[in-house]
């Protein structure tokens, strides 16, 4: 099974980047760093609550819990997502 960081990198690139020459890691930050906005936000929330079958509370999915792969990563461990 693919590495939960690896899934949320790759669909961030393949979703989000325009810059296809552009490099991120798992600390990068999306939110502050311009590369995901509000809107964009909702439709990762949606993509991680599909593809890992939780739900994520309004109340958790703030932009400092988005702003990298790795936070990202924390907030589905509060789910039971390894």
């Amino acid at each position: 099974m693919a590495d939960v960081r690896d899934v949320v990198l790759e669909y961030v690139i393949d979703e989000y980047l325009e810059d296809e020459d552009q490099e991120i890691s798992y600390d990068t930050p999306l939110i502050s760093g311009g590369i995901v906005d509000s809107f964009s936000m909702v439709s990762l929330k949606v993509f991680l609550e599909t593809n890992y079958k939780i739900q994520i509370p309004d109340a958790k999915a703030t932009p400092e819990a988005f702003d990298s792969v790795n936070k990202i990563v924390a907030l589905l461990k509060e789910f039971g997502v390894e």
